[in-house]
C-alpha cells in the first residue's frame, strides 16, 4: 500500500497534463499523466489510483465511458471530470455516474485544489 494518494489525470490535450500535474506535485501527491483513456485502462496502473481528473471529450473514448468502464470493473476512484464545454446534461451525466464534480476549463488552480483535497480527504 502507497503512502502518497496517487493522482491519475487523464487528458489528450499535453499543456493540461503538464499544469495540472505541477499542481498535484506541488501539493504533494504523486501524479500519473495518460494522454487517452485507452492507455490508461491499459497501463495496469488502475487499481493505484486514489484519485482521477479527466477530460471528458477526448479521441477515442470519453471521460465518462472510461469511468463507466472503471465502475463496470469493480474500480471506482473519486473523480474529477473537466470540460472545455459543459452543459447541465453534461453536468447530471457525470453527476449520475459517481463524479464529484464537473470543472469548466480554464479553473481556477485553487478551485481544482479544493476538489483534490475533497477526493483525497482532506477537505
Amino acid at each position: 500500500m502507497q503512502n502518497t494518494p496517487v493522482v491519475t489525470i487523464v487528458d489528450d490535450d499535453r499543456a493540461v497534463r503538464l499544469a495540472l500535474g505541477s499542481l498535484i506535485r506541488s501539493l504533494g501527491w504523486q501524479v500519473r499523466m495518460y494522454e487517452s483513456a485507452e492507455e490508461f485502462l491499459s497501463s495496469g496502473q488502475v487499481a493505484d489510483t486514489t484519485c482521477l481528473i479527466s477530460d471528458v471529450r477526448m479521441p477515442g473514448m470519453s471521460g465518462i465511458e472510461m469511468h463507466e468502464c472503471l465502475r463496470a470493473q469493480g474500480h471506482a476512484p473519486a473523480t474529477i471530470f473537466i470540460s472545455a464545454f459543459p452543459s447541465s446534461s453534461l453536468q447530471a451525466k457525470a453527476m449520475n455516474n459517481g463524479a464529484l464534480v464537473l470543472l469548466q476549463k480554464p479553473y481556477e488552480p485553487a478551485v481544482m485544489a479544493h476538489w483534490l483535497s475533497v477526493a483525497l480527504g482532506n477537505a
